[in-house]
């Protein structure tokens, strides 16, 4: 199973989070939807792989997660992206990037050193100086609502850009998420369909279905046998104003 050993902030504004944690023994994962880009560093078995990963729009399954093995994670925030790859590429897909050594590895055409838990600021800032990555303002005055009717049509065309998603999407994913957080401090389910913003039950119970892979009752019982990512202390995103999709 994934032992989640910490997280933390980031003074970057171009990071979410920061995260490790290592593995015992085999036991079944399931990876839930997410609107995030990530970038992860995985030591399995003596291997070394760097994956940026997309966010994904649905749950799946994935089967064993293997033993003795140990990750490190980048969350970026919404609307960071990598100028390089095209739009929409990662989306319910990753990118593993060539391996040069147990110490580093390329990217774009150039030879990074492995970033570990510590130094994750100071590499994205050279990220960023690098021009490999960079941030689309407009996300979050979107999700946020500060946008007129008149520029609708450049807004989701500069929003899916930036994150490979809808902004109907992301609401959509970012509800379900935290409903499973809400159900996983025990709220009831009641009143997870109130806080979350459902209209019913069975509304709740198709968006977490898809989106997370477990009934509302099932995620409140613990009742299946995959392990889930931890949520990080997910928050519910409220969009105001919500851009047609």
């Amino acid at each position: 199973m994934l032992i989640f050993d910490e997280d933390r902030g980031s003074d970057s504004p171009f990071v979410e989070r920061v995260w490790r944690c290592h593995s015992e023994g085999a036991d079944p994962f399931l990876s839930i939807a997410a609107s995030h880009r990530e970038l992860v560093v995985s030591r399995l078995q003596g291997k070394v792989t760097v994956t940026m990963r997309g966010p994904e729009t649905r749950a799946t399954p994935l089967g064993d997660c293997p033993g003795d093995g140990e990750w490190i994670g980048i969350l970026f925030k919404l609307g960071t992206f990598m100028p390089y790859l095209p739009s929409g590429a990662l989306a319910d897909a990753e990118v593993d990037l060539p391996i040069v050594s147990n110490r580093s590895f390329q990217l774009s055409g150039s030879t990074w050193q492995l970033p570990d838990y510590d130094n994750t600021d100071t590499f994205v800032d050279c990220l960023v100086r690098k021009g490999l990555l960079a941030r689309e303002p407009i996300v979050d005055a979107a999700l946020q609502g500060h946008m007129n009717d008149r520029e609708i049509r450049t807004i989701q065309r500069r929003f899916k850009h930036a994150t490979g998603l809808t902004q109907g999407t992301i609401r959509q994913i970012e509800r379900a998420r935290y409903a499973t957080h809400l159900l996983q401090q025990g709220t009831s389910i009641a009143d997870t369909i109130f806080e979350a913003g459902y209209f019913d039950q069975p509304h709740m119970t198709r968006s977490l279905k898809h989106f997370i892979g477990q009934t509302p009752a099932q995620i409140l019982a613990r009742s299946r046998p995959e392990q889930m990512p931890f949520l990080y202390k997910t928050t519910h995103i409220e969009i105001r104003h919500t851009i047609p999709v």
